[in-house]
Protein backbone atom coordinates (compact mmCIF):
# COMPACT_ATOMS: atom_id res chain seq x y z
CA UNK A 1 0.00 0.00 0.00
CA UNK A 2 1.14 3.40 -0.96
CA UNK A 3 1.36 5.91 2.01
CA UNK A 4 1.97 9.47 1.35
CA UNK A 5 3.45 11.52 4.27
CA UNK A 6 4.76 14.57 4.41
CA UNK A 7 5.66 17.36 7.26
CA UNK A 8 5.57 20.87 6.85
CA UNK A 9 5.10 23.67 9.85
CA UNK A 10 3.17 21.56 12.37
CA UNK A 11 0.92 19.97 9.82
CA UNK A 12 0.58 16.23 9.20
CA UNK A 13 -0.62 15.55 5.42
CA UNK A 14 -2.08 11.84 5.10
CA UNK A 15 -3.15 10.22 1.63
CA UNK A 16 -6.25 8.45 1.23
CA UNK A 17 -5.13 4.96 1.68
CA UNK A 18 -3.01 5.27 4.51
CA UNK A 19 -5.04 3.66 7.19
CA UNK A 20 -7.57 0.61 6.70
CA UNK A 21 -10.86 0.92 5.39
CA UNK A 22 -13.76 1.15 7.20
CA UNK A 23 -16.47 -1.38 7.14
CA UNK A 24 -18.52 -0.67 10.25
CA UNK A 25 -21.88 0.67 10.68
CA UNK A 26 -22.37 4.21 9.40
CA UNK A 27 -24.97 6.58 10.50
CA UNK A 28 -27.79 8.07 8.59
CA UNK A 29 -27.09 11.40 6.94
CA UNK A 30 -29.44 14.20 8.28
CA UNK A 31 -31.94 15.75 5.49
CA UNK A 32 -30.96 19.11 3.83
CA UNK A 33 -32.47 22.16 4.16
CA UNK A 34 -31.33 24.95 1.44
CA UNK A 35 -33.48 27.41 2.63
CA UNK A 36 -35.94 27.50 0.14
CA UNK A 37 -32.95 28.05 -2.89
CA UNK A 38 -34.10 26.12 -5.89
CA UNK A 39 -30.34 24.64 -6.93
CA UNK A 40 -29.67 23.38 -10.07
CA UNK A 41 -27.84 20.05 -11.02
CA UNK A 42 -23.98 20.34 -11.31
CA UNK A 43 -23.18 20.46 -14.98
CA UNK A 44 -20.09 20.60 -16.72
CA UNK A 45 -16.52 20.24 -15.06
CA UNK A 46 -17.35 21.63 -12.10
CA UNK A 47 -16.17 21.17 -8.17
CA UNK A 48 -17.95 21.21 -4.99
CA UNK A 49 -16.54 23.24 -1.90
CA UNK A 50 -18.04 23.11 1.77
CA UNK A 51 -17.16 24.26 5.20
CA UNK A 52 -18.46 23.24 7.98
CA UNK A 53 -17.39 23.40 12.04
CA UNK A 54 -18.48 20.03 13.08
CA UNK A 55 -18.09 21.60 16.77
CA UNK A 56 -15.57 20.07 19.35
CA UNK A 57 -14.63 16.41 17.99
CA UNK A 58 -12.29 14.72 20.55
CA UNK A 59 -10.33 11.93 20.83
CA UNK A 60 -10.49 9.71 23.88
CA UNK A 61 -6.99 11.03 25.15
CA UNK A 62 -6.73 13.66 27.90
CA UNK A 63 -4.19 16.08 27.05
CA UNK A 64 -4.70 18.86 29.23
CA UNK A 65 -5.01 16.99 32.26
CA UNK A 66 -8.24 18.58 32.74
CA UNK A 67 -10.59 16.70 30.76
CA UNK A 68 -14.40 16.09 30.98
CA UNK A 69 -17.26 17.59 33.17
CA UNK A 70 -17.23 20.87 32.86
CA UNK A 71 -14.09 21.47 31.66
CA UNK A 72 -12.73 22.78 28.25
CA UNK A 73 -11.76 19.27 26.83
CA UNK A 74 -14.04 16.70 26.83
CA UNK A 75 -13.20 12.85 27.22
CA UNK A 76 -15.20 10.44 25.32
CA UNK A 77 -15.18 7.06 25.50
CA UNK A 78 -14.11 4.81 22.75
CA UNK A 79 -17.15 3.85 21.96
CA UNK A 80 -18.39 7.22 22.17
CA UNK A 81 -15.94 8.38 19.77
CA UNK A 82 -16.40 5.88 17.20
CA UNK A 83 -20.11 6.53 16.56
CA UNK A 84 -19.41 10.62 16.57
CA UNK A 85 -16.68 9.89 13.80
CA UNK A 86 -19.43 8.15 12.40
CA UNK A 87 -21.59 10.63 12.41
CA UNK A 88 -19.45 12.94 10.80
CA UNK A 89 -18.37 10.69 8.10
CA UNK A 90 -21.91 10.53 6.96
CA UNK A 91 -23.06 13.54 7.17
CA UNK A 92 -19.90 14.99 4.85
CA UNK A 93 -20.42 11.78 2.74
CA UNK A 94 -24.14 13.69 2.55
CA UNK A 95 -22.48 17.09 1.00
CA UNK A 96 -21.09 15.09 -2.21
CA UNK A 97 -18.32 17.65 -2.04
CA UNK A 98 -15.20 17.42 -3.65
CA UNK A 99 -13.31 19.53 -1.15
CA UNK A 100 -14.44 19.90 2.37
CA UNK A 101 -13.06 22.70 4.82
CA UNK A 102 -13.66 21.68 8.43
CA UNK A 103 -12.99 23.47 11.77
CA UNK A 104 -12.88 22.38 15.39
CA UNK A 105 -11.04 18.82 15.23
CA UNK A 106 -8.50 18.16 18.07
CA UNK A 107 -6.43 16.03 16.61
CA UNK A 108 -4.36 13.50 14.04
CA UNK A 109 -6.84 10.58 15.76
CA UNK A 110 -9.75 12.63 14.94
CA UNK A 111 -8.55 12.99 11.43
CA UNK A 112 -7.51 9.40 11.05
CA UNK A 113 -11.22 8.25 12.37
CA UNK A 114 -12.39 10.44 9.59
CA UNK A 115 -9.56 8.99 6.79
CA UNK A 116 -10.55 5.39 7.97
CA UNK A 117 -14.34 6.22 6.99
CA UNK A 118 -14.14 8.44 3.98
CA UNK A 119 -10.86 6.84 2.11
CA UNK A 120 -12.88 6.38 -0.86
CA UNK A 121 -14.30 9.64 -1.14
CA UNK A 122 -10.73 11.45 -0.60
CA UNK A 123 -7.68 11.22 -1.37
CA UNK A 124 -6.40 13.52 0.27
CA UNK A 125 -6.82 14.53 4.39
CA UNK A 126 -4.69 17.64 6.36
CA UNK A 127 -4.72 18.73 9.76
CA UNK A 128 -3.64 22.05 10.72
CA UNK A 129 -2.17 21.65 13.97
CA UNK A 130 -1.42 24.20 16.30
CA UNK A 131 0.62 21.39 19.11
CA UNK A 132 -1.71 23.15 21.59
CA UNK A 133 -3.06 20.63 23.95
CA UNK A 134 -6.51 20.07 23.72
CA UNK A 135 -6.51 22.16 20.59
CA UNK A 136 -9.44 22.31 18.10
CA UNK A 137 -8.12 22.59 14.58
CA UNK A 138 -8.35 22.99 11.00
CA UNK A 139 -8.72 19.99 8.26
CA UNK A 140 -8.84 19.88 5.21
CA UNK A 141 -10.61 16.60 3.00
CA UNK A 142 -10.23 16.98 -0.55
CA UNK A 143 -10.14 15.02 -4.20
CA UNK A 144 -7.00 15.24 -6.39
CA UNK A 145 -3.70 15.50 -5.09
CA UNK A 146 -1.50 17.58 -3.12
CA UNK A 147 0.56 20.00 -4.99
CA UNK A 148 1.57 22.43 -2.04
CA UNK A 149 0.60 22.82 1.67
CA UNK A 150 1.07 26.51 3.74
CA UNK A 151 0.63 27.60 6.88
CA UNK A 152 0.33 30.56 8.53
CA UNK A 153 -0.01 30.65 12.01
CA UNK A 154 3.51 31.34 11.96
CA UNK A 155 2.97 34.93 10.59
CA UNK A 156 2.91 38.15 12.69
CA UNK A 157 0.69 40.70 11.49
CA UNK A 158 -0.64 44.52 13.17
CA UNK A 159 -3.63 45.25 15.49
CA UNK A 160 -6.11 47.88 14.46
CA UNK A 161 -5.01 49.52 17.84
CA UNK A 162 -1.30 48.89 17.25
CA UNK A 163 0.87 46.02 18.60
CA UNK A 164 1.33 42.22 16.63
CA UNK A 165 -0.91 39.20 16.73
CA UNK A 166 -0.96 36.16 15.20
CA UNK A 167 -3.83 33.44 13.84
CA UNK A 168 -5.10 31.99 16.55
CA UNK A 169 -6.15 28.81 14.73
CA UNK A 170 -4.36 27.89 11.70
CA UNK A 171 -5.13 29.49 8.08
CA UNK A 172 -4.69 26.08 6.59
CA UNK A 173 -3.83 26.64 2.77
CA UNK A 174 -3.38 23.33 0.17
CA UNK A 175 -3.05 23.29 -3.56
CA UNK A 176 -4.65 20.41 -5.45
CA UNK A 177 -4.73 18.90 -9.04
CA UNK A 178 -8.32 17.90 -9.73
CA UNK A 179 -9.50 17.21 -13.47
CA UNK A 180 -5.78 18.55 -14.08
CA UNK A 181 -6.92 21.72 -12.71
CA UNK A 182 -4.95 24.10 -10.19
CA UNK A 183 -7.17 24.58 -7.02
CA UNK A 184 -6.06 26.46 -3.89
CA UNK A 185 -8.32 26.30 -0.75
CA UNK A 186 -7.78 28.02 2.75
CA UNK A 187 -9.97 26.49 5.91
CA UNK A 188 -10.06 29.45 8.76
CA UNK A 189 -11.39 29.55 12.09
CA UNK A 190 -11.37 33.43 13.36
CA UNK A 191 -11.19 34.36 16.74
CA UNK A 192 -14.72 32.63 18.73
CA UNK A 193 -16.85 35.50 20.73
CA UNK A 194 -16.49 33.67 23.78
CA UNK A 195 -14.02 36.01 25.82
CA UNK A 196 -14.64 38.10 22.46
CA UNK A 197 -11.95 40.31 20.78
CA UNK A 198 -13.29 42.06 17.86
CA UNK A 199 -10.05 43.60 16.63
CA UNK A 200 -8.34 40.07 16.77
CA UNK A 201 -10.82 38.81 14.22
CA UNK A 202 -10.84 42.22 12.49
CA UNK A 203 -6.97 41.64 12.19
CA UNK A 204 -6.96 38.44 11.09
CA UNK A 205 -9.91 38.94 8.18
CA UNK A 206 -7.53 41.35 6.92
CA UNK A 207 -4.15 39.08 7.18
CA UNK A 208 -6.47 36.80 5.39
CA UNK A 209 -7.20 38.87 2.58
CA UNK A 210 -3.69 39.48 1.64
CA UNK A 211 -2.84 35.84 2.06
CA UNK A 212 -5.71 34.46 -0.19
CA UNK A 213 -5.52 37.32 -2.94
CA UNK A 214 -1.35 37.17 -2.88
CA UNK A 215 -1.91 33.08 -3.98
CA UNK A 216 -4.51 34.17 -6.70
CA UNK A 217 -2.12 36.65 -7.90
CA UNK A 218 0.43 33.88 -8.10
CA UNK A 219 -1.67 30.78 -9.34
CA UNK A 220 -3.05 32.82 -12.00
CA UNK A 221 -6.10 30.96 -13.33
CA UNK A 222 -6.44 28.77 -10.59
CA UNK A 223 -9.30 28.28 -8.58
CA UNK A 224 -9.33 30.08 -5.20
CA UNK A 225 -11.66 29.50 -2.40
CA UNK A 226 -11.50 30.39 1.31
CA UNK A 227 -14.00 29.68 3.51
CA UNK A 228 -14.53 28.72 7.41
CA UNK A 229 -15.92 29.67 10.49
CA UNK A 230 -15.34 33.37 10.50
CA UNK A 231 -17.21 34.32 13.87
CA UNK A 232 -19.42 36.84 12.37
CA UNK A 233 -21.99 38.02 9.95
CA UNK A 234 -22.26 39.85 6.98
CA UNK A 235 -21.68 43.77 7.31
CA UNK A 236 -18.96 42.97 10.41
CA UNK A 237 -15.98 44.85 9.81
CA UNK A 238 -13.98 41.48 9.40
CA UNK A 239 -16.00 40.36 7.08
CA UNK A 240 -16.17 43.81 5.46
CA UNK A 241 -12.04 43.99 4.97
CA UNK A 242 -12.68 40.47 3.58
CA UNK A 243 -14.99 42.01 1.19
CA UNK A 244 -12.56 44.86 0.66
CA UNK A 245 -12.33 46.24 -2.74
CA UNK A 246 -14.64 42.88 -4.04
CA UNK A 247 -11.81 40.99 -4.97
CA UNK A 248 -13.00 38.07 -2.90
CA UNK A 249 -16.63 37.62 -3.25
CA UNK A 250 -18.66 35.89 -0.55
CA UNK A 251 -21.13 33.26 -2.31
CA UNK A 252 -23.79 33.04 0.24
CA UNK A 253 -25.04 36.77 -0.77
CA UNK A 254 -27.15 34.84 -3.40
CA UNK A 255 -28.84 33.38 -0.55
CA UNK A 256 -29.57 36.39 2.01
CA UNK A 257 -31.49 36.15 3.56
CA UNK A 258 -31.26 32.42 4.55
CA UNK A 259 -27.37 32.25 4.84
CA UNK A 260 -27.76 31.22 7.96
CA UNK A 261 -25.58 28.52 9.78
CA UNK A 262 -25.91 29.05 13.50
CA UNK A 263 -28.21 29.53 15.86
CA UNK A 264 -27.20 30.58 19.79
CA UNK A 265 -30.26 31.65 22.22
CA UNK A 266 -32.89 31.54 19.82
CA UNK A 267 -31.01 33.96 17.32
CA UNK A 268 -30.02 32.75 14.06
CA UNK A 269 -26.77 34.20 12.42
CA UNK A 270 -24.50 33.40 9.48
CA UNK A 271 -20.89 32.66 10.70
CA UNK A 272 -19.73 30.36 8.02
CA UNK A 273 -18.78 31.63 4.96
CA UNK A 274 -16.87 30.81 1.39
CA UNK A 275 -15.02 33.53 0.02
CA UNK A 276 -13.42 33.00 -3.86
CA UNK A 277 -11.20 35.19 -5.78
CA UNK A 278 -13.50 36.83 -8.25
CA UNK A 279 -11.41 37.69 -10.98
CA UNK A 280 -12.20 34.85 -13.49
CA UNK A 281 -15.89 34.45 -12.32
CA UNK A 282 -15.71 31.00 -11.14
CA UNK A 283 -18.49 30.45 -8.88
CA UNK A 284 -21.56 28.54 -10.27
CA UNK A 285 -24.65 30.92 -9.79
CA UNK A 286 -27.47 29.96 -7.74
CA UNK A 287 -25.92 26.70 -6.70
CA UNK A 288 -24.99 27.85 -2.89
CA UNK A 289 -26.59 25.79 0.06
CA UNK A 290 -26.66 25.83 3.49
CA UNK A 291 -27.43 22.14 4.44
CA UNK A 292 -29.23 21.90 8.07
CA UNK A 293 -31.84 19.85 9.58
CA UNK A 294 -33.85 21.59 12.12
CA UNK A 295 -31.17 24.77 12.24
CA UNK A 296 -28.05 22.24 12.17
CA UNK A 297 -26.15 19.57 10.79
CA UNK A 298 -24.61 16.30 11.55
CA UNK A 299 -24.76 16.87 15.72
CA UNK A 300 -23.13 20.02 15.18
CA UNK A 301 -24.04 23.45 16.45
CA UNK A 302 -23.57 24.78 12.86
CA UNK A 303 -25.09 24.03 9.52
CA UNK A 304 -22.66 23.08 6.61
CA UNK A 305 -22.50 25.82 3.37
CA UNK A 306 -21.25 24.63 -0.18
CA UNK A 307 -21.09 25.88 -3.72
CA UNK A 308 -20.34 24.97 -7.06
CA UNK A 309 -17.12 25.97 -9.08
CA UNK A 310 -16.11 25.97 -12.56
CA UNK A 311 -13.11 24.37 -13.72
Amino acid sequence: MFVLRFFCCLLFVQAAGCVPEFDGPQTQAPSPDDGGLDVQPRAGITIRVATWNVRRFFDPTCDSGSCGGDEFEALPSQQEFEERADEIAASIRSLEADVVLLQEVESQACLDALSARLGDVFDVFLIGETRLPASLDTVVLSKGRVEDVRTHRQDSFQLPEGGQTRFERELLEVHVIIESKRVAVFTAHFKSKSNDDPSQRLAEATRAREVVLGTAEEMGDALVVFGGDLNDTPGSDPLDALELGGDLVRVAAELDPDSWTHIFRGNIEALDHLYHADGLGKHVAGSSQVRRDDGRFGGSDHAALLADFNL
